[in-house]
């Protein structure tokens, strides 16, 4: 048997870094973002007369494998297809091993600040669900992918990446304590997106980043009632209800503006979330003409989504011409993960 998922990668419009815990916990988080037309992709092969399992990360090209052995041990490289496949086993197939090639790749780097980990993670998790029918809807697969990650592989980070790759679109998103997550779907003319679209500039910085420097400063922060890095904190948060006000409202030259004020105070939140690199990126944008930019994702590289005047753009593309990232077309989607058998 063959399947294949596929699941959106997402820009963060506003509210970013409001979805980790301890802050969520203590005050609730507000996200605004949207999914893309850049994708993670799995395909899963599972033949009953093979004795072990694989794992290709064609993108990384890293390879593993096992014999049928129960659980893998999570350690070195692929850790995020060994979680997922342990836990798929534990949870869903009675601790019994799987005979599975597994096959993955991501149309963005890890480090991308568009969610790529946690993408792959739900996009894996929907294969297996599609492999086994398993009886998950958007709310599990998302909350199961958080569990994984944070959990399971003790890695760092927030919680919208998991709900935005499930949901797909526009989503205004609220986390609480306690993992309470609600999923507010948008409604948006397609003339807006149409605008947005025509308006933004999605620009790879050249630089893949590890976002857990950023994460930590951001959590030390709010446990030591850091003053003034938790109240720029809580003006992101404020800044994300203004966003979805504007977007609701067709208002595109509002939502402009508040990006780069957005942007000022989520630099304020950490010193490791602007670099050199996107200092110089940000002069050059904003002298040719530009109207405000900031990091989609924690911060420090990755992707940047930059406002400009569509009778600019070309001006501004010039000006970034010379420097070693490159920009990326784009379409939003309104579709989370999918997942088909062949």
């Amino acid at each position: 048997m063959i399947v294949r998922s596929r699941s959106p990668l997402r820009l963060g419009l506003a509210g970013g870094g409001t979805d980790l815990s301890p802050y969520c916990d203590k005050y609730g988080g507000c996200i605004l973002n949207a999914t893309i037309d850049m994708y993670a992709h799995c395909t899963i092969e599972m033949d009953t007369s093979k004795s072990g399992v694989s794992f290709y990360a064609q993108d990384l090209d890293e390879q593993y494998h096992s014999k049928l052995t129960g659980l893998l041990p999570i350690d070195e490289k692929l850790v995020l297809h060994k979680a997922v496949y342990n836990r798929v086993i534990a949870d869903y197939n009675e601790g019994n091993p799987l005979p599975v090639t597994v096959y993955t790749h991501c149309d963005a780097p890890p480090g991308s600040g568009l969610g790529s980990s946690s993408t792959m993670v739900v996009t894996m998790i929907s294969a297996y669900q599609k492999l086994l029918n398993l009886p998950l809807g958007e709310y599990d697969i998302a909350r199961l992918a958080y569990d994984i990650e944070r959990n399971d592989c003790q890695l760092s980070g927030g919680k919208q990446d998991q709900y935005a790759t499930t949901f797909g679109g526009f989503n205004f998103m609220e986390f609480y304590d306690e993992n309470r997550v609600l999923v507010n779907p948008l409604r948006i003319r397609r003339s807006i997106i149409n605008e947005l679209e025509s308006q933004l500039i999605l620009y790879f910085t050249g630089v893949s980043r590890s976002s857990a420097k950023i994460i930590d400063d951001q959590v030390k922060n709010t446990n030591d009632n850091t003053e003034k890095p938790l109240q720029a904190m809580h003006e992101v948060k404020q800044l994300a209800f203004e966003m979805k006000e504007r977007l609701l409202h067709s208002d595109v030259s509002g939502m402009s503006q508040l990006f780069y004020d957005s942007w000022l105070a989520k630099k304020a939140t950490s010193p490791s979330i602007s670099t050199p690199l996107i200092e110089q990126i940000e002069d050059r944008a904003m002298s040719a003409g530009a109207k405000s930019l900031k990091i989609s994702g924690a911060g420090g590289g990755g992707f940047m989504m930059i406002f400009v005047d569509p009778l600019k753009r070309i001006a501004v593309e010039t000006a970034l011409a010379d420097l070693e990232g490159e920009i990326h077309s784009f379409n939003f989607t309104q579709e989370g993960t999918q997942s088909w058998k062949v």
